[in-house]
């Protein structure tokens, strides 16, 4: 996304902004972050900016419809960017690792259910929790 897509869906073009955005599309395999892991790597990148500044930009992306803010149990808030597709996660509870994953058998399942019950599907999350046989 550039920053004439930035102005597309309302928002200013801001330095922070953009190097956010930059952040969450080269994120790669591990592209849950929390604010806290954005605000590390501009950090580290020499970049001067607040947390709270880190927090109320994806906050407006999310609004935007850039980001997906996915809450877990673990109370902390990660955010990927939002591709469009259908996808579920799965959350180490020791590491708070996420992992997301794609089963057509469980798609389809969960449409039957829907069926079967007399809804008609609009959207679903699942979110399976389990410990990750490598951190032990």
């Amino acid at each position: 996304m550039s920053g004439a897509e930035l102005k597309k869906v309302g928002l200013k073009v801001t330095l922070p902004r953009l190097k956010i955005l930059e952040i969450l599309e080269s994120a790669g395999d591990d592209h849950h972050l929390s604010a806290e892991d954005v605000f590390k790597i501009l950090l580290e990148q020499g970049e001067e900016v607040g947390l709270a500044t880190v927090y109320r930009v994806l906050t407006q992306f999310e609004q935007a419809g850039i980001v997906r803010r996915l809450n877990f149990e673990n109370n902390v808030s990660i955010f990927e960017l939002d591709t469009g597709d259908n996808h579920d996660h799965i959350v180490c509870m020791k590491s708070g690792h996420v992992r997301e994953f794609v089963d057509p058998v469980i798609e389809d399942r969960i449409k039957e259910i829907s069926k079967e019950l007399g809804y008609e599907l609009s959207s679903h999350s699942l979110v399976i929790y389990g410990a990750y046989k490598e951190d032990e």
